[in-house]
């Protein structure tokens, strides 16, 4: 087996992954508002509460990979997600079911940001470009189809099957984790002169690194705010599918249109790298965002809202990109450089759905307060966004002869 063989286990590995976590974090709030009677500030407060910690636990769990091996940390988040849907599929207890949710989500951090590192290890630039375009493209495209379906599933074989369906999942997860690290061991161990031998350490990349570093200060800058809109968005899909009376089969159809988009925005970016180190591609994609956004929570007509989703998927899709592709394309802690990337993305998660809720708890008899008040964030992150770049551009165009210099990159 070659390394770039054993890279394709790791696809294999997110893309199960995506398909799990899929079917319980995005349908958690159908289950919460079915059996808890959760409305829209509850499930809000409560993706507040698991994007807090989501976000430092992604951060520690980045640092526990880079040290203490890829393995090790994926086997330790498969089996915490195993382990605690198990036992939410069967408690019934409010404060039960809170617990599975972030011991979840622990064992969750745990994975992402050691599956990026493994996909990017040992690249070449050019390789860089397509493993993450691949590892994009898998996760959001399982992603994407596992939301369209699974509504229809649960419909089929009931609400707790929410549970019992990853927790399956993740068991497989583990017995293709320890065939992996044995296949892996034989891989590093093959004598220099076989022709299985792992392919020789990557070229350096010939982009401007003061460039390329800004550039990543600015995607972890963005993708919080990209997240905030997304979890915005999650948590509040069941009072969407209310206002249009739909099942929860339908709402997974309906309201899938932008993880599509996201999807096919991924597949574009993967084969033209012409959006590297671009600014002004960040600023479309950021403009997308926050009026797919709000149109998609304020129109009143279908066939608005499914153009506003198209516009949401495709300005997520560059941020959430630039976010991952910088983080591995500058420094060699790639799972640390995970970590943080995760971490960007805990800071939208928790901050998103607690503005959503601090200003449904404020103006309860205006609905459409926590879309107003995460469109405002939107656009403080839109300012912050060109503050840094305005700097940037400074920094990077001083007065004298590196000015030229400066230009051409």
């Amino acid at each position: 087996m070659t390394h770039r063989t054993l890279k394709a286990g790791f696809f294999v590995l997110e893309g199960l992954n995506s398909l799990a976590t899929t079917i319980y974090f995005y349908y958690i709030y159908f289950f919460m508002a079915k059996e808890f009677g959760f409305g829209n500030r509850d499930n809000l407060l409560l993706s507040a509460a698991n994007g807090f910690l989501y976000t430092f636990a992604a951060w520690y769990a980045g640092r526990f990979g880079q040290r203490h091996g890829y393995f090790k940390a994926l086997g330790l988040g498969f089996s915490l997600m195993a382990a605690s849907l198990a036992i939410g599929s069967f408690t019934v207890s409010l404060r039960s079911q809170i617990a599975v949710m972030l011991t979840c989500t622990l064992g969750m951090c745990f994975t992402w940001p050691t599956l990026q590192a493994l996909v990017s290890e040992k690249e070449t630039p050019a390789g860089l470009q397509t493993m993450v375009g691949v590892y994009n493209v898998v996760w959001a495209g399982i992603s994407g189809l596992t939301f369209f379906t699974g509504g229809a599933l649960l419909q089929a074989f009931g609400l707790r099957s929410l549970f019992w369906i990853p927790a399956t999942v993740h068991l497989v997860q583990l017995g293709l984790l320890f065939w992996l690290k044995g296949q892996a061991t034989r891989v590093v161990h093959l004598p220099a002169n076989s022709s299985l031998s792992l392919e020789p350490l990557p070229r350096l990349n010939p982009r401007p690194i003061a460039r390329a570093r800004i550039f990543l200060k600015m995607a972890w800058l963005a993708n919080p705010f990209a997240y905030v809109a997304v979890n915005s968005i999650v948590a509040v899909i069941p009072g969407l599918a209310l206002r249009f009376e739909l099942s929860p089969m339908l709402a997974g159809f309906f309201c899938s249109i932008w993880l599509f988009a996201r999807l096919g925005t991924f597949l574009v970016l993967w084969l033209w790298d012409g959006w590297h180190y671009r600014f002004r591609w960040f600023i479309i994609a950021f403009l997308l965002l926050i009026a797919g956004f709000a149109s998609t929570l304020l129109m009143t007509k279908p066939w608005a809202i499914i153009i506003a989703q198209v516009g949401f998927g495709m300005g997520l899709g560059l941020i959430y990109y630039s976010s991952l592709f910088y983080s591995m394309d500058v420094g060699e802690t790639k799972g640390e450089h995970g970590g943080f990337h995760e971490a960007a993305i805990g800071v939208g998660l928790f901050g998103g759905p607690a503005v959503g809720a601090l200003a449904l708890y404020f103006f309860p008899n205006k609905p459409d307060s926590g879309t107003f008040a995460v469109s405002g964030l939107l656009i403080l992150g839109l300012l912050s966004l060109l503050a840094l770049s305005y700097r940037a551009h400074a920094a990077l165009s001083p007065v004298g002869p590196r000015s030229q210099d400066s230009r051409r990159q």
